[in-house]
């Protein structure tokens, strides 16, 4: 089992992508029908919150600016549970808000934990690791 632990970088990438694949759909499902209508009118706090699922959503799955882009989600999914959900009930399951909370929790741990191995934060910072940025050049 010890030898699972080498995977953990390959399996917080799969983490990011499916968490940001899902959110995603939330944006698409309020802009674009798709794949589901969404239920409930436009008003303003649903369309912040779809600009956001877009966005971060996309950003989180290809590992773009992930830290960045977590943070925004994981506080917007807060925010979204406490005005949306919390005042229909105490409880998660009864209120509806459980993937809120575990959104909010997924990207906020990705805030910490970084993109995994298979992200193009990665490939934008290649060039910077090669060169090295605390290295000193004598000449």
């Amino acid at each position: 089992m010890s030898n699972l632990s080498a995977f953990s970088p390959r399996a917080l990438s799969i983490l990011r992508i499916v968490a940001g694949l899902l959110f995603l759909a939330h944006g698409t499902t309020k802009f674009f029908a798709f794949p589901a209508p969404f239920g409930m009118p436009l008003t303003t706090p649903f369309l912040i919150g779809g600009v956001v699922e877009l966005v971060a959503g996309t950003l989180i799955a290809v590992g773009l600016f992930t830290r960045l882009a977590a943070f925004i989600a994981s506080g917007d999914m807060a925010v979204g549970y406490f005005m949306i959900h919390a005042p229909k009930s105490f409880w998660p399951s009864v209120n509806m808000g459980d993937a809120a909370i575990l959104y909010c929790f997924v990207f906020f741990y990705l805030i910490f934990a970084g993109p995994g191995s298979w992200a193009l934060d990665h490939v934008i910072g290649r060039g910077r690791a090669h060169r090295g940025p605390h290295k000193v050049r004598i000449e």
